[in-house]
């Protein structure tokens, strides 16, 4: 067994209520790298975002065009460790700080959660914490498989005797007491080499989260999470699911078709350069077909001998190339929402996310396949966010600024002491320590 596999990805410590703190984040995708630095700084809870601790200033970022990268996984080790020193060399200028250790989004590695259930008899008669920690390792380890490690435990309820909905059951008595949990898993080998990728650049990784989790933490409102929503957070390089229910995050889905296909499809289907075809993307991409648009001409140079004379596309081929692999996006969002606990929330929501969902009516299509009220996401509550990074494209970096106000809802397997034993090899392995050696 390998360094990763069973095991968690690191956790960070909860951001103290009282105090404040500076923060990095990263977000390593397949078309672009966002780094966020901020400072946080304890406020008083909204009604809107009730579960936030702390206010999240901007104080650097940058985005830059992502390299070595390949459906959320690095597949140039070389190529993204210069891309990730880059993105974080361009937001340390702006804020006039020095990045020692960030927050990792993970987003390859065919994100999925899984349901569990564990139980135990308790000893003393009341239900302590040890408890707790001791049922939810158990159930979190039957629920990772061989090749895969955990990305988040996330306790969604707890039984006592049978009796469900129990909110915190320390200090409770009963003879026999259960857990119900969303394990989050992801191939090992991918999230071990992106975790190499930054500890390559000198940077300690503090902590890995799923992108459509932290997506959800900043462009959902309280009362969305509450009523249940499903957050679709559409990447380049691959779409991933977060299901929200009771205010609680319990399943996550993916898989590895995004907007990037779009573009190769219209290069392919329009004769173009991938270059020309992101761009006819950007700007003419839309799901709408019809009215007096789609009959618009328009030259696309063709992809090849420069002395080749650009074709004459109407707008309406464009839209059906685009439509056509938006669709089949939908109804693969459509055959993962159907197994999972959403499909039991009538009134649940979807809410679009990444750069992919800036495409021209695609709220519309997602309503109509989905058969649910769709609405694109942003980042909400954040001070002093530049105009650039308000829409959908930063709703993963944003949420792993977020993301330490929530930490605490996860369970974090306790480190052992015999795991620190030196290995003699400096550098990467002695930095990233205990928990890269767990499992050898």
């Amino acid at each position: 067994m390998t360094g990763l596999d069973r095991t968690q990805t690191p956790k960070t410590r909860q951001m103290p209520h009282k105090r404040g703190g500076i923060v990095a984040c990263l977000d390593i995708g397949t078309s672009k790298i966002a780094c966020m630095i901020a400072r946080l700084k304890p406020s008083a809870p909204s009604d809107a975002l009730r579960g936030r601790t702390h206010a999240v200033e901007l104080i650097g970022y940058s985005q830059i065009q992502s390299r070595g990268m390949k459906a959320g996984a690095v597949v140039d080790l070389g190529e993204c460790e210069q891309a990730v020193r880059q993105a974080v060399g361009l937001a340390e200028k702006m804020a006039k700080v020095r990045v020692e250790s960030v927050l990792l989004s993970v987003s390859g590695g065919r994100l999925s959660g899984q349901l569990v259930e564990a139980a135990a008899d308790i000893r003393g008669g009341a239900v302590t914490p040890a408890d707790v920690s001791r049922v939810t390792s158990t159930g979190m380890r039957h629920a990772t498989g061989e090749g895969r490690t955990v990305l988040h435990a996330l306790p969604v309820g707890y039984t006592l005797d049978g009796v469900k909905g129990i909110r915190d059951p320390r200090g409770m008595v009963a003879h026999q007491f259960g857990v119900d949990m969303n394990v989050v898993t992801c191939d090992a080998t991918v999230a071990r080499n992106l975790m190499l990728a930054v500890e390559r650049c000198h940077i300690n990784v503090e902590a890995m989260a799923a992108s459509p989790y932290v997506a959800g933490l900043s462009v959902l409102t309280d009362d969305e999470a509450d009523l249940g929503a499903a957050v679709v957070e559409m990447g380049a390089g691959t779409t991933t699911i977060a299901v929200y229910a009771g205010g609680r995050f319990v399943h996550a889905a993916g898989f590895a078709v995004g907007g990037q296909h779009i573009t190769m499809d219209l290069a392919r289907g329009l004769s173009a350069t991938i270059a020309d075809a992101e761009r006819i993307k950007t700007l003419y991409g839309t799901v709408i077909t019809g009215g007096s648009d789609s009959r618009e001409l328009m030259s696309v140079p063709t992809a090849g001998d420069e002395q080749d004379l650009p074709q004459i596309v109407s707008r309406a081929t464009i839209a059906n190339i685009v439509k056509h692999r938006a669709e089949e996006i939908f109804e693969m969002v459509r055959d993962r929402l159907k197994d999972s606990p959403f499909a039991s929330e009538p009134n649940g929501r979807v809410v679009l996310s990444g750069g992919a969902s800036q495409l021209t009516g695609l709220v519309e299509l997602g309503t109509q396949i989905l058969g649910r009220p769709v609405r694109v996401g942003r980042p909400l509550g954040f001070g002093r966010l530049p105009n650039e990074a308000k829409n959908a494209a930063f709703a993963v970096p944003a949420g792993l600024l977020v993301y330490p106000q929530y930490v605490h809802q996860e369970h974090v397997e306790p480190r052992h002491t015999r795991q620190q034993v030196r290995t003699g090899t400096g550098g990467y392995f002695g930095k990233v320590g205990r928990w890269l050696r767990e499992g050898f």
